[in-house]
């Protein structure tokens, strides 16, 4: 797993159930949990 890209790891975890993912967009600033986060980004949520 240390020679995959980080993200391949994160499109196979968005594939499996429990999973949210969440694209932040390059103008778009959002807060999760009290944590800030400038996009671009993808955030992923595990609910299992």
């Amino acid at each position: 797993m240390k020679k995959m890209l980080t993200k391949e790891l994160s499109n196979e975890l968005k594939k499996r159930e429990g999973i949210i993912s969440i694209t932040v967009e390059p103008y778009e600033k959002i807060e999760v949990g009290g944590i800030r986060v400038e996009g671009p980004a993808v955030i992923l949520i595990n609910q299992e």
